[in-house]
């Protein structure tokens, strides 16, 4: 029971660095594929930093498409629902984040 409990937690813990997030850099590929001519590797990938600390892979999902449709975002915040409103203000907390750490 032990050697197979001890080779469950080696294959485990020698198999994390090779898993990587499903939506990794969700936010930095929508940056990129704008339309904005400050658009780059650096900065989206600042601003991907910025969403990591923030936000979660769901909130990224739904973030990233405001790069492709800038009026969802306005639907989002003039939104009544509870759901949409909680969800703005971690956006808001992102949006605060990724100036700070990605301006210049």
């Amino acid at each position: 029971m032990k050697t197979i409990l001890m080779a469950t937690t080696i294959i485990v813990v020698s198999a994390v660095p090779y898993i990587a997030p499903v939506n990794a850099e969700t936010i930095e590929r929508a940056c990129l594929r704008s339309d904005r001519p400050q658009a780059n590797r650096t900065v989206c990938g600042c601003i991907q930093d910025a969403a990591n600390l923030t936000l979660s892979t769901k909130d990224q999902q739904r973030a990233a498409a405001f790069f492709k449709d800038p009026h969802k975002a306005q639907e989002i915040r003039q939104s009544d629902r509870r759901g949409d409103e909680a969800f703005w203000k971690r956006y808001r907390n992102f949006g605060q984040t990724a100036e700070a750490f990605c301006t210049t």
